[in-house]
């Protein structure tokens, strides 16, 4: 099968500007780039990746194009787009679509001061874009709020595929299982919907998380979604701080040890060439 690592990031912090990227975030406060993640992908045996954007601006999703460009094991590239002015939108969606891994579109809605942002109108109607073009969107789930509206926007823009990145984040480190658990069975309903068992590691205890940790969460993923809904994601870099690739990766298949091989191969890589459009390229 093909192992594809449906969630990393690169970020330049002499090129680029993330405002949310400062001294206060640690050790993922420095540049990270394609040279120093190759060899970590070949020890684990990932075939392809899926880059996603890091900031909402086209200089970051013309790094990711280029970086694509120069790099064959990035498969596809989830951008940005002014989704709040969809005529803008319609006009950036047009160029970027010339490029064969352009596969999708993310806003990090997390950082917006309205917790509703997704909910505007004008947001709506670029979304319908989207969906009119058979592109995902990415949902940046932090808060119980934004997972509530993952239903709504389903019923609001009918055909939009969406993927709810890290299963939006449940309480691994306390423990916790609502208002999550119920949340995202509310958007496991809505057959669009997909989601990433991915950045479940910095939501656990960093210094003793282990995949038993994140089994149960993963599991109910996996009984509400099925394995052709879910994918495997690292999170790298953020992933690093609480843990390296490899435990990630290893502790992942801990977590997914349920599924039978089939189940392993949608999750580790079928699923995300299915949403991304990878089978075509």
């Amino acid at each position: 099968m093909t192992v594809i690592d449906a969630h990393q990031h690169f970020w330049n912090v002499e090129t680029g500007s993330y405002p949310w990227l400062t001294p206060e975030s640690g050790p993922i406060f420095r540049t990270f780039e394609p040279p120093e993640l190759l060899p970590q992908l070949a020890a684990a045996g990932v075939d392809r990746t899926v880059l996603v954007q890091a900031m909402d601006s086209y200089a970051d999703t013309d790094a990711m194009l280029a970086q694509a460009d120069a790099y064959d094991v990035i498969g596809a590239v989830v951008g940005w787009v002014p989704l709040a002015r969809p005529d803008e939108a319609a006009e950036a969606l047009e160029r970027y679509r010339r490029h064969a891994r352009f596969a999708g579109i993310r806003h990090l809605i997390h950082d917006e001061p309205d917790p509703d942002w997704v909910l505007q109108e004008p947001v709506i109607e670029g979304l319908r874009l989207l969906a009119a073009a058979g592109l995902p969107f990415d949902v940046v789930a932090v808060l119980p709020r934004h997972l509530e509206h993952v239903p709504v926007l389903a019923e609001r823009v009918p055909g939009l595929r969406m993927v709810i990145d890290h299963l939006a984040k449940p309480p691994i480190k306390d423990k916790g299982w609502e208002p999550w658990a119920s949340l995202l069975a509310r958007a496991a309903q809505c057959p669009d919907v997909y989601a990433k068992v991915s950045g479940l590691n910095t939501a656990a205890d960093a210094g003793t998380w282990t995949g038993e940790d994140l089994r149960p969460y993963v599991e109910h993923a996996i009984e509400l979604f099925g394995p052709e809904r879910l994918m495997f994601g690292s999170d790298w870099p953020v992933a690093t701080l609480a843990g390296d690739y490899a435990k990630v990766w290893r502790e992942t298949q801990v977590a997914l040890s349920g599924l039978d091989e089939a189940g392993r191969a949608q999750v580790l890589g079928g699923t995300a060439a299915r949403c991304y459009g990878m089978e075509e390229r």
